[in-house]
């Protein structure tokens, strides 16, 4: 019986170590989706525009 009360009390010290060291980094919110999703690798802004094709001369 001791021994699932000193599991218990360090891993609530692991835990609460932890929390005290991310501080309000960590996201609880779980899994996200679509435009909530900050994680989704973003486009640099100088990235070069692909060029239209130009187009055919018409033949007459």
């Amino acid at each position: 019986m001791w021994k699932i009360v000193v599991g218990f009390v360090l891993f609530a010290a692991l835990s609460l170590f932890v929390i005290m060291k991310a501080g309000d980094k960590v996201d609880m919110s779980g899994e996200k989706h679509g435009a909530d999703s900050l994680s989704a690798p973003e486009t640099p802004a100088s990235a070069p525009v692909p060029a239209a094709p130009a187009p055919a001369a018409s033949a007459k």
